[in-house]
């Protein structure tokens, strides 16, 4: 906070609700939980449009549940409201949201003595909402809290302003008046990671499988349009990652740790979101036109694949971890679509399998950690508590029909001219057993906190059983 103006107790002081008291958007907001709910609404929202942005938000409002104790609000200027709240001051909320959107939320500070906001035919925005305010106390007789260029009309009615995480127009405004000031928590590198989760692209390095059982990764021609393909799956996964997020943004809220995520704390806004999924998605595509047309359908299926999955398949009772496991086999079927390497049918059976345990452990995690009652869905999801041994034996039985699958696979005539020496690889079998067993006991503990794919990825045991695992299979193709 920055140069500080002294308020008159006497004078209200106004308060701007969108990117000021919170560091959200509402609108933006309720079309993505409109949309979620029922993606065909997105035919009825330019309907809806045409009659007025104030007809657009109420009839979203309408149409969605709201829990303003949800939102990401600012602290520290809701503590400097609430001091001057008790200090006998008149605080009052207005705001172009949704009626509903505004009478929830101070309903739930109790701090506001009126609240002024967008009705069905009127968008109290720019100049409509200085008006109002003129017309309710005066030109000069409030001060105003507000944060952007649509809030410069208000300022300039009012008798001191509060510019509270400023866009570049009120930056400036506030610079050249010397307003008060609060700032906003700004990005960091460590933020942008998030939003894309970089440590799900260790998913992705799936896509050079086919090479590497082929003993062709050390070929050009196979590991450059290899290298494409996992390209393309990291842009095309961040990007469907960030539309994920931005439609979970509610239930993300009252996760223990994804309420830190970038958009459900509010530290990244809805439109560069969408602004950098796009950029990311035309990545994908543009990969595309460097490797075989069949990639392009694998890609395209992947997206929409992921795309289902984040609108309605994640809270199907075991369709959710049939697709997850589904999705694991695509990256490696990319991979072989894009080096044109022939397909294993033993590889696709052993993942499906393999990554069936670890989404099922997912779920027996989250089961866990659910506050839900024994009858009730956990949020977001089709299971209930009372599911998790049933999801527990499912997961188990699935990690040892994986290993049945590697160990049929060790003893077809298929591997025969891939290594010289195939009794090197039989002890693959109780290396992968090791691994995803260790992941369920630790789960059965609950010990584990981590994606299991990222688990693997990062605990030390997992790794050097891995490193183990490669040496044999190098050691099996030249002995």
């Amino acid at each position: 906070m920055n140069i500080r103006v002294q308020n008159s107790k006497e004078l209200p002081l106004a308060v701007d609700l969108d990117g000021t008291l919170i560091s959200a958007d509402l609108l933006w907001e309720g079309v993505f939980q409109l949309l979620k709910k029922n993606p065909l609404f997105v035919f009825m929202l330019p309907v809806w449009l045409l009659q007025g942005k104030a007809h657009l938000k109420a009839e979203i409002a309408r149409r969605i549940d709201f829990d303003a104790s949800l939102l990401p609000y600012r602290q520290e200027f809701l503590a400097f409201l609430q001091a001057e709240k008790a200090g006998g001051r008149e605080l009052v909320l207005v705001t172009a949201a949704a009626a509903p959107f505004a009478k929830a939320v101070a309903a739930h500070l109790g701090i506001f003595n009126a609240v002024y906001s967008s009705s069905d035919t009127v968008n109290l925005a720019h100049g409509r909402k200085a008006d109002r305010l003129v017309e309710l106390f005066g030109a000069g007789g409030f001060d105003y809290a507000g944060n952007d260029r649509a809030d410069i009309p208000v300022f300039d009615k009012a008798r001191a302003a509060i510019v509270v995480a400023p866009d570049a127009t009120a930056n400036r405004y506030q610079r050249r008046t010397s307003s008060q000031r609060f700032e906003r928590t700004k990005p960091s590198l460590k933020t942008y990671i998030k939003m894309l989760r970089v440590h799900q692209w260790l998913k992705n390095l799936l896509v050079f499988a086919p090479a590497v059982l082929a003993h062709q990764i050390t070929n050009p021609m196979v590991l450059l349009p290899s290298l494409i393909a996992f390209i393309a799956f990291c842009a095309a996964a961040s990007s469907i990652y960030i539309v994920n997020d931005i439609l979970d943004l509610p239930l993300d809220r009252q996760h223990a740790t994804k309420r830190n995520r970038p958009f459900a704390n509010g530290t990244l806004s809805i439109p560069f979101g969408l602004a950098v999924s796009g950029g990311l998605m035309a990545i994908a595509v543009a990969c595309c036109f460097f490797l075989p047309p069949v990639f392009a359908l694998v890609i395209g299926l992947y997206i929409a694949s992921t795309t289902a999955y984040s609108l309605a398949v994640k809270r199907m009772l075991l369709i959710d971890v049939l697709c997850l496991a589904g999705l694991y086999s695509l990256r490696i079927i990319g991979g072989k679509a894009a080096a044109d390497l022939p397909l294993s049918f033993w590889l696709i059976a052993f993942s499906m399998f393999f990554f069936l345990s670890l989404a099922l452990v997912k779920r027996y995690v989250e089961l866990q950690t659910s506050k839900t009652s024994e009858r009730d869905r956990i949020a977001g999801r089709g299971y209930r508590p009372e599911d998790i041994s049933i999801v527990g034996t499912a997961g188990i039985a699935s990690a040892f029909t994986a290993t049945l699958v590697l160990s049929l696979y060790i003893q077809s005539q298929e591997i025969i001219g891939y290594y010289s020496s195939p009794w090197l690889i039989w002890p693959l079998v109780p290396i992968v057993l090791y691994i995803i067993i260790r992941i369920w006991i630790l789960a059965y503990r609950r010990e584990l906190h981590d994606d299991p794919v990222v688990f693997i990825a990062t605990d030390w045991r997992s790794q050097m059983f891995v490193m183990f695992g490669v040496a044999l299979m190098v050691a099996g193709s030249f002995m």
